[in-house]
């Protein structure tokens, strides 16, 4: 469809597509540094590879939810929490259908590709392998993986694209 600009707007499959490859990238990515992480860096919960001064590599293993929340009480949840990621990854592909632009597509493929990400460790192993451990002095961040950079990506790419002007061709005439 051509805007006022005479520029062409992508039709919403063109749009959906940047979401339905930036998903399975994601997932990929993550599911290749697991693997990675599972056998470089056994044992869980050793001192690991230091990389940087605030930056090692630590294999640990999340059975609860956000950071680690409530692992012991969503240990013998893992059919829970998959159910209840599963849901909001429709309610995601939903959103996608609707997506305005590359950049809001894309983001909400990064999204559900760290979330397909870590229901698949639910799956496989009944908890989410984490491996990045960021750290200054003696405060460490929980431990986390590359679905979590995906997801957290993706969300900051929605919240900087929520400040932008709409494009000429969306307003009203």
């Amino acid at each position: 469809m051509a805007g006022s600009a005479g520029m062409t707007t992508p039709a919403p499959r063109a749009l959906r597509r940047f979401g339905l490859i930036a998903a399975p990238i994601a997932a990929s990515i993550d599911q290749a540094t697991k693997a990675w992480a599972l056998d470089a860096l056994w044992p869980p919960y050793s001192e690991g590879i230091t990389l940087l001064p605030v930056l090692n590599l630590r294999l640990g293993f999340n059975t609860g939810v956000t950071f680690g929340m409530f692992a012991e009480s969503a240990a013998g949840a893992v059919w829970l929490l998959v159910g209840i990621k599963l849901a909001v990854v429709a309610w995601l592909l939903m959103w996608l259908r609707r997506a305005a632009n590359r950049t809001e597509a894309t983001a909400i493929g990064l999204i559900i590709g760290g979330a397909l990400g870590n229901i698949l460790d639910r799956l496989r192993i009944g908890a989410v392998t984490d491996f990045i451990d960021a750290h200054y002095g003696g405060w460490h961040w929980p431990t986390f993986n590359m679905a979590d950079v995906a997801i957290v990506c993706g969300v900051t790419l929605l919240v900087l694209t929520s400040f932008r002007a709409p494009s000429p061709q969306a307003q009203p005439q």
